[in-house]
């Protein structure tokens, strides 16, 4: 009885240790499309983009809406006490009175010409739109590669660590067979110690790759932004699915279809034609402007006995319309400096946009040779994996006739886990290879 408390106190003190833990990591179900729709809505620097393209939107409705006439309304209300001048009859009379006054206007304003400067700029703010529209889409391309990356990379893990928890299993089953080997007098002792070595070794494999398995499953939680604790569980990829559309075209041809599809290399140049519209725009400063213009005023004053409404409507209103030319002359060489910055700025995102332009080049490049060689080493991996599983078989019958010994059965084992984990490694590979190809070219859509 007494042993029957204490096991149940000691259940009760490490289930009280061990539920915090087991809760403290909540899992989260996603699959791929998932995880890159949490990617997107909780990633920083695509929202602060988001919230960027509200203002250039903005800016480009208010550019479009400077070709109409601006306008606006204007009232004041005064009280002045002591003395007043009044004309009375012919005469100026100073009397002391306390004088309220009212006085309401009414003005338009348009630029007749100013050397097109409001289309340079609505042409620039449109341009400019486009261009962080362009931005955009190259930011979640960016996304879906960095979520694709890490997913793959737990789905690799978690294949390494099935190979290596199999290969545990089997290394602990030949244990047992060694061990009745044994007992029968058909094999040394140094048999049964070496494959209890290999054991050991193996069980440490399979800790490695579960640390691995988990350190890959924080970093994907990390970038997607879960909640503390929660960890992701991954709906496998069909690796198999893999297509090779592109094995088929050069490197030119790849260039080619990278120079038309890539977000990025859109939004060099329209900002590249943007800035210079900005740089016509503020030459333009430098020419002669000439505006139209309308203003509607009148006022009441208290010292006039007639009723408010006629003296605004009736008595005092005043139209005022013309024309208002404007003639830069001096001022202190700030318009040509406002134009040679403007003009710098337009060559330095020409300099920019050319060395995107052979950034591209070297992606693609780079892209295409990696994804060469992973087509290659998928060839290749298939055919040592059947090589090797055929050699285990044989060496392993070979060692259960005792016509082998350990040191071979050993190196089998050994060549066919190594070849299996280089199969998935080369399968997940060739599949990510695929995303990092359609990446390079801009052509990376989920």
């Amino acid at each position: 009885m007494k042993r029957f408390l204490t096991k149940l106190i000691f259940a009760l003190i490490f289930g009280a240790f061990v539920s915090p833990l087991a809760t403290a990591q909540d899992t989260l179900k996603i699959n791929f499309q998932e995880a890159i729709t949490i990617g997107l809505a909780k990633n920083l620097d695509y929202r602060i983009l988001q919230n960027t393209q509200e203002v250039l939107k903005k800016d480009a409705q208010s550019t479009m809406a400077g070709h109409l006439p601006s306008a606006n309304f204007s009232s004041s209300f005064m009280r002045q006490t002591g003395q007043q001048f009044q004309q009375i009859e012919g005469e100026i009379v100073v009397t002391k009175e306390t004088n309220e006054i009212v006085s309401p206007g009414f003005g338009l304003s348009m630029p007749v010409f100013n050397s097109g400067r409001r289309i340079l700029d609505t042409q620039s703010a449109i341009l400019a739109q486009k261009a962080g529209e362009k931005g955009l889409d190259r930011a979640k391309q960016q996304i879906v590669f960095d979520v694709a990356r890490r997913y793959m990379q737990v789905l690799l893990d978690q294949e390494l660590l099935r190979i290596a928890t199999e290969n545990l299993v089997n290394q602990k089953k030949q244990l047992l067979q060694i061990e009745g080997f044994v007992e029968a007098g058909l094999r040394t002792v140094s048999d049964l110690y070496n494959q209890q070595a290999e054991v050991a070794r193996v069980e440490s494999l399979v800790l490695d790759s579960e640390l691995a398995l988990e350190n890959d499953r924080w970093l994907l939680a990390e970038y997607l932004q879960l909640e503390v604790g929660k960890i992701p569980v991954l709906e496998p990829v069909d690796v198999s699915t893999f297509t090779n559309d592109l094995a088929g075209l050069n490197i030119d041809q790849l260039y080619e279809m990278a120079s038309q599809s890539r977000p990025d290399l859109q939004q060099q140049a329209l900002l590249v034609n943007s800035y210079k519209k900005d740089y016509q725009a503020i030459k333009a400063m430098m020419f002669p402007r000439l505006s139209a213009f309308y203003n509607y005023g009148t006022f009441y004053t208290s010292l006039d006995s007639r009723p408010m409404r006629s003296q605004l409507l009736d008595i005092y209103p005043q139209n005022t319309f013309g024309l208002s030319l404007n003639v830069p002359i001096f001022n202190a060489l700030q318009s040509r400096v406002d134009v040679a910055r403007s003009k710098m700025i337009h060559h330095n995102q020409g300099l920019r946009r050319d060395a995107l332009d052979r950034k591209v080049y070297q992606e693609v490049k780079l892209a295409y040779q990696t994804y060469q060689v992973a087509l290659r080493k998928s060839a290749n991996a298939s055919v040592r994996l059947k090589a090797a599983t055929e050699a285990q078989l044989a060496v392993a019958e070979r060692f259960r006739l005792g016509l082998s010994n350990f040191v071979d059965l050993a190196t089998a084992n050994q060549t066919l886990v190594n070849s299996q984990a280089d199969q998935a490694q080369a399968a997940h590979t060739l599949y990510f290879q695929e995303v990092l190809m359609n990446y390079a070219l801009g052509t990376l859509n989920y």
